[in-house]
């Protein structure tokens, strides 16, 4: 008998990609007539991760990425209509972001579902943009569960968010696995929280002393017949 029954999922950078940060300002700013630089939108949203963290957005929850936006135009030095730009690109957002599961995503999911594996997300995203990105991917209704900060008012590496999604699940943490691209946030998360913690590192880049897997089929391992 198989000692799992949960797969747990990151949901960007594990199963699903989008272009670039930058590339996606830049496509919004320029439908309202704003040029900007991917270069100079980057450098602006890098110096933006050392000034914000998850705590943010716990504390501001939806208005966080408007606020974060407003920051990155006013480091862009864009300040006429700031507060309607950042607005207008938090709302636009997964439009432009041109949404796409990786490549081995569909058949491990379809195999371990075949198998009986209860499957979730959990994401340090608020509901109203996992539920746009699982919309569009015709997965609304595809997993058993999926955890945002909404849920909980707590974001990885806080152990709670997974508690709370093994819970309701009705499985022990030690019957799941979660699989994520962060060694902070994902593995380092789910290991405290007592889960079994994977890093899907697809190129090989991981450095970090973790269990690494290179596809997502290699999760079936963990299932087989016997």
């Amino acid at each position: 008998m198989n000692k799992f029954k949960v797969v747990l999922f990151d949901l960007g950078g594990t199963l699903v990609r989008t272009v670039e940060v930058q590339e996606i300002y830049r496509r919004i700013l320029e439908v309202y007539g704003v040029q900007a630089s991917s270069e100079e939108i980057a450098k602006a949203h890098k110096e933006n991760e050392k000034e914000f963290d998850v705590k943010d957005m716990i504390r501001w929850k939806e208005s966080f990425w408007v606020k974060w936006n407003a920051r990155v135009l006013e480091k862009l030095g864009i300040n006429e209509n700031k507060e309607f730009l950042a607005r207008k690109i938090d709302e636009l957002w997964w439009n432009y972001a041109e949404v796409e599961i990786y490549s081995d995503v569909s058949k491990t999911l379809t195999q371990l579902k075949d198998k009986g594996v209860k499957m979730g997300i959990v994401t340090n995203a608020f509901e109203k943009d996992y539920q746009q990105i699982l919309q569009k991917l015709a997965w609304t209704n595809y997993f058993d569960v999926a955890v945002g900060i909404n849920a909980c008012n707590k974001a990885k590496p806080d152990k709670a968010i997974f508690l709370y999604a093994v819970n309701k699940l009705c499985v022990c943490p030690e019957e799941a696995i979660f699989v994520g691209d962060s060694v902070k946030h994902d593995y380092e998360g789910a290991k405290k929280a007592g889960l079994k913690p994977l890093i899907i590192d697809r190129e090989g880049k991981v450095l970090a002393d973790v269990e690494t897997i290179r596809s997502l089929d290699e999760l079936l391992y963990y299932f087989k017949d016997g």
